[in-house]
């Protein structure tokens, strides 16, 4: 065997390994996100998202492409250029973006309009007696419908099966709160990192200053009805007891809340004390609780009528999150950008691009931080408004994950082509 073959075998036994890993965190997640409609549709989201990358990321190799197409089962055939010429004008005139230079180096592929419903939709295509005429440069967009419909189908299949799976107790610890499990720093039983301590008189301007919308809302919703129900006490005590916030001073700030909302002394101690002792390991099994990470917020229990926990970016209307965006003194165009991340269902970069906005940062998408973490957000806001010393230690890790971020971090970076990726097709 000579270097060269060497070389080749070497390659290809990477590839298999690579699509090997890549096809287990693909099932593994499938059973982690098929248990609810908000998961599976959450999920179908990302995954879909990553077919586009890695689909892009092939468009220049036109031999990767067919041999994709042709291993799927994809029976898109290009027009003659006969056709193709006689048809030139209506072409380029409705076409999307088309013109007589880019018409040139197109392959146009008949099919069905009930295949292309999102370009037609967008009128973006020639449509002919009942058929689309789809450019090359819009075939992304077919087979990426072919898949979601497909994955959907499929975790519909295996959350049917999916009380077979709970008979196995090896799988089942794992796969029950995958979706809100966390890598990243749990900002837990510490002084903050940017300051020494934090009092109750110091919340409020530290809302103004550095609070993500999530627990600004709440701690505005607190001021304002000088209560909170249970699992938004619970959210921002956490968040509170992660920035800083001494139980002794966590006591004094929900007291003087709650007592200017009528209520008297002895019933706080008696009804809501010990609940604020209990996050901070005080009372009961004395756990130490951590802060809610952003999964866990926007994965957990949805508000209900007189709630006010959750996520902003996906449990608020949108009349009422544009109010509270403009609030927080950003720009309508900024506004804009940030909901069309929230209508694909990008929470958490939506998040990102209101800290960029806040902090007068770029708001380029390659350069956007996707928030994970309200606390993490609290800490880079503290570190951009008040500036220390730099430290001679190794950088901080900015980007926290959670499982699902992880796997598909690890997935996104794996040097697959598309002959290497497996269809969803039955």
């Amino acid at each position: 065997m000579n270097s060269d073959n060497l070389s080749t075998s070497t390659n290809g036994e990477a590839v298999f390994e690579d699509c090997r890993k890549d096809h287990i965190s693909h099932f593994i997640l499938r059973l982690a996100y098929c248990k609810s409609d908000d998961l599976r549709h959450w999920y179908i989201q990302q995954e879909v998202d990553l077919f586009r990358f890695r689909f892009l990321r092939e468009s220049d190799n036109s031999t990767s492409i067919k041999a994709f197409l042709a291993q799927n089962g994809f029976n898109f055939k290009a027009i003659s250029q006969e056709e193709k010429q006689k048809l030139r004008k209506e072409l380029v005139s409705s076409t999307y973006e088309m013109n007589n230079g880019s018409f040139d180096s197109n392959y146009f592929y008949k099919v069905h309009f009930t295949a292309a419903l999102d370009l037609v939709r967008s009128r973006k295509v020639y449509l002919k007696c009942g058929y689309a005429y789809v450019p090359s440069s819009e075939l992304l967009s077919l087979v990426a419908n072919v898949f979601r419909l497909e994955l959907s189908k499929a975790l519909a299949r295996t959350a049917r099966m999916f009380p077979v799976i709970e008979e196995q107790q090896r799988l089942l610890w794992m796969l029950n709160h995958i979706n809100e499990w966390y890598l990243g720093d749990d900002y837990g039983n510490k002084k903050s990192k940017t300051r020494d301590g934090i009092t109750a008189d110091m919340i409020n301007p530290l809302c103004q200053e550095s609070f993500p919308p999530c627990m600004q809302h709440l701690h505005y919703a607190l001021k304002a009805d000088h209560h909170l129900k249970h699992f938004g006490r619970l959210q921002f005590g956490l968040f509170l007891k992660g920035i800083g916030v001494s139980l002794e001073e966590a006591l004094k700030f929900w007291r003087s809340e709650f007592i200017k909302g009528n209520m008297d002394v002895d019933k706080f101690d008696k009804q809501y004390a010990y609940a604020i002792r209990h996050n901070y390991g005080k009372e009961g099994k004395r756990t130490n609780y951590t802060p809610y990470s952003c999964m866990k917020i926007i994965m957990g229990n949805p508000p209900g009528a007189g709630d006010q926990h959750g996520c902003p970016f996906r449990h608020t209307r949108t009349d009422v999150l544009v109010q509270q965006l403009k609030a927080m003194k950003i720009s309508s165009t900024q506004v804009d950008e940030v909901l069309v991340k929230v209508k694909s269902n990008h929470y958490q970069h939506a998040c990102g691009m209101c800290f960029a906005a806040v902090h007068k940062q770029s708001s380029a998408e390659d350069t956007v931080l996707a928030i994970d973490h309200p606390n993490q957000y609290f800490e880079l806001s503290q570190k951009i408004l008040h500036p220390q010393k730099p430290s001679t230690s190794t950088i901080p890790r900015t980007m926290r994950v959670n499982i699902f971020l992880f796997v598909y971090f690890y997935r996104v970076a794996t040097h697959l082509n598309m002959s290497g990726i497996f269809f969803l097709k039955s």
